[in-house]
């Protein structure tokens, strides 16, 4: 009788620690406009303050400041343009429909370009739904102005601490990584090497992209910043290594304890900013493994303890992103000619013309709600439709009884400040526990702001409960079950894709003839795009899993197949390792062989989803260095292949 796990995964709370500088900041950022609207008896305005200032708290996500301010700053200017269309256009019936269902389309295509971009299009679309749907102060620029105003307040909390911690996020995230590369290593050999791989390929990439988003503008002239990336850039070589750790410690034990401890020291030192060289203290061994490990680490204390590095000679290849046109031009492109943007574009227009529509329709108080609804449900980048739905119900529900007890217990007035002080604090703590308890949070406060335009008081609270069944309805039949690709989800193409990647990889990790100039460097490059591409597979399969059956039960299935092309990746980074270090290298049909099989098992997954019957056979030298990774290649074939009858052959 327990309801199934697709259903109730979103319920279960995240462990996440509790942000108590974001807290404090939206407990600020909320209450002091409502107080200042009190002090000048202008409440409404204070109110319209106080809802620019949850947007701002919602989208600050960021770690470094640069980031932290166009995560600000940028959405906030397509809030202030929502707002003023919805102004415009309210209380005129179907003009007012054909205006946002206009603006759907863009801010769904425009949420397909990126993060900033997506909250961005989430603004434009909230901004206008509550223009058109409440009563707005006059003249028309008075609400925009003031809804941005309450975002500067909270860009204004957010950089108190920037004079004196300018980088200080920068260095944590990198030394967040050393840190989980030490988790790495030890728990090589061990069940958990896997989930500690994908936490390294998280955190790398999530300092790549901190430090890299701020390098573009600054190349080559910042040394605070070239040292950082120098210090990440070695983590490479310890990561390569990573993979042969872990087959030596299955074959002959785990590494020795120094290696993860030196490993922790570096991430002290690159967080303190310190320089005391030390050589690591490690013990002597022939293993090429070990090897490989040794020559990784003492490189890595080398570049962590040196001097201010060049800061025209780091090479930021590995992950340096485009030039600011260079990415418009492209983010451009993708928007207007990418049909997945153009489909989940029209699909946001239907479901907030059917809701405007309804609306409009049929006598529904307040009923900017519905579109609200619609609009949090449908964000393609926050995860499964069909689960949101179910969580934003589920959090509506537990908001609505909270905001019930403020709003039929607590007198309007004063008491207004301190109650949303403690409200809007719970607003990042639970919001890093999961999107039920995010909304749970979020509801009762945008309830409490609403009554200050509007003064319903407790008479918001079940037509607000309508509202949210009602948009969920129609973000579930129009946004989910009429769409095929709904049902039919394209993790099949995007693990052929990544099969297809790591026979590519096979290949450039052992190329025919004698070694050329800058191979590495490439063979580096493909890597880390590799991992990149297997992390978004990932993420596609752990948001496929929560839909319900056909997909979720085909994401199912498919599960041990992308675990297993994780595996192939690492077994041919631990044998490129071995040979660097002192391994025999492997034969160039072997290769050949090995690559083959790969694209072969590429072709199979797009063909069809019946595979037909494989080879596994992969003969070659037991005791080679391609011996682990042939093994992880007839597991791959293996998983994807048919079951055959108990009497087949």
């Amino acid at each position: 009788m327990a309801p199934p796990a697709w259903l109730t995964a979103g319920l279960r709370p995240e462990p996440a620690p509790v942000p108590w500088p974001a807290a404090v900041r939206a407990a600020l950022a909320l209450s002091l406009p409502l107080a200042a609207g009190l002090a000048l008896d202008r409440p409404a305005e204070g109110a319209l303050v106080s809802m620019g200032a949850l947007s701002g708290v919602i989208g600050d996500t960021a770690d470094a400041y640069r980031m932290r301010v166009f995560n600000i700053a940028v959405p906030q200017l397509f809030g202030a343009l929502g707002v003023t269309l919805g102004t415009l256009v309210f209380g005129h019936g179907w003009l007012a429909v054909a205006t946002l269902t206009l603006v759907a389309l863009v801010s769904g295509m425009i949420s397909s370009i990126g993060a900033v971009a997506s909250a961005s299009g989430l603004l434009l679309l909230l901004n206008a739904v509550v223009g058109a749907g409440l009563p707005m102060p006059e003249p028309w620029w008075k609400a925009p102005v003031l809804l941005g105003l309450g975002g500067l307040v909270v860009l204004a909390l957010t950089l108190l601490g920037w004079p004196l911690r300018r980088a200080a996020p920068e260095r944590a995230a990198v030394a967040a990584t050393y840190r989980t590369l030490a988790d790495l290593y030890e728990a090589a050999g061990t069940e958990a090497y896997q989930e500690k791989r994908h936490a390294v390929t998280g955190s790398l990439n999530q300092s790549y992209d901190l430090i890299l988003a701020r390098r573009t503008r600054q190349h080559g002239r910042t040394s605070s910043l070239a040292r950082l990336l120098a210090q990440l850039n070695v983590l490479i070589p310890l990561l390569e290594a990573a993979p042969a750790a872990d087959l030596r410690a299955r074959l002959h034990g785990p590494p020795p304890p120094a290696v993860a401890a030196t490993i922790r020291a570096l991430a002290d030192a690159v967080e303190n900013g310190r320089a005391e060289p030390a050589e690591p203290d490690l013990p002597p061994s022939d293993r090429p493994s070990d090897k490989a490990v040794a020559h990784a680490l003492r490189h890595a204390a080398t570049v962590v303890h040196a001097a201010e590095p060049n800061p025209y000679d780091v090479d930021d290849r590995l992950g340096r992103p485009a030039s600011l046109a260079v990415r418009v031009r492209r983010a451009t492109r993708t928007m207007l000619l990418s049909a997945p943007s153009w489909r989940y574009g029209l699909r946001l227009a239907l479901c907030i013309g059917l809701a405007q529509s309804f609306v409009s329709l049929i006598a529904v108080p307040r009923s900017y709600w519905v579109a609200l609804t619609v609009t949090f449900v449908m964000k393609p980048d926050f995860g499964s439709v069909f689960s949101r739905a179910v969580l934003r119900a589920v959090g509506t529900c537990l908001g609505l009884v909270s905001a019930a007890l403020v709003l039929a217990e607590v007198p309007r007035g004063w008491w207004d400040v301190p109650v949303m002080a403690v409200l809007a604090a719970l607003i990042p703590v639970f919001s890093a526990k999961g999107y039920a308890f995010q909304t749970a949070a979020v509801t009762p406060v945008i309830l409490l702001l609403s009554d200050a335009l509007n003064q319903q008081g407790f008479d918001l609270v079940l037509p607000r409960l309508y509202d949210s069944l009602i948009g969920c309805a129609i973000a579930l039949v129009a946004g989910y079950l009429l769409w095929p690709e709904s049902w039919h989800s394209r993790i099949g193409d995007r693990l052929a894709d990544a099969v297809a990647d790591s026979a590519a990889y096979v290949d450039r990790a052992f190329p025919p003839g004698p070694p050329r100039a800058g191979a590495d460097a490439g063979r580096l490059r493909a890597r880390r795009k590799l991992y990149r591409d297997l992390s978004a597979v990932r993420s596609e399969f752990q948001r496929a899993l929560t839909e319900p059956p056909p997909t979720g039960t085909r994401a199912a299935a498919w599960w041990p197949l992308a675990i297993a092309v994780e595996r192939i990746v690492d077994a041919t980074t631990a044998a490129r390792i071995r040979v660097t270090h002192g391994a025999p290298p492997p034969d160039p049909a072997e290769v050949a062989e090995v690559a083959r099989e790969l694209r072969e098992l590429a072709d199979g997954l797009r063909a069809t989803e019946t595979l037909v019957a494989v080879r596994a056979e992969l003969p070659g030298d037991e005791d080679g260095v391609l011996a682990p990774l042939r093994q992880e290649v007839r597991a791959a074939r293996a998983i994807a292949g048919p079951e055959l009858p108990p009497d087949g052959p």
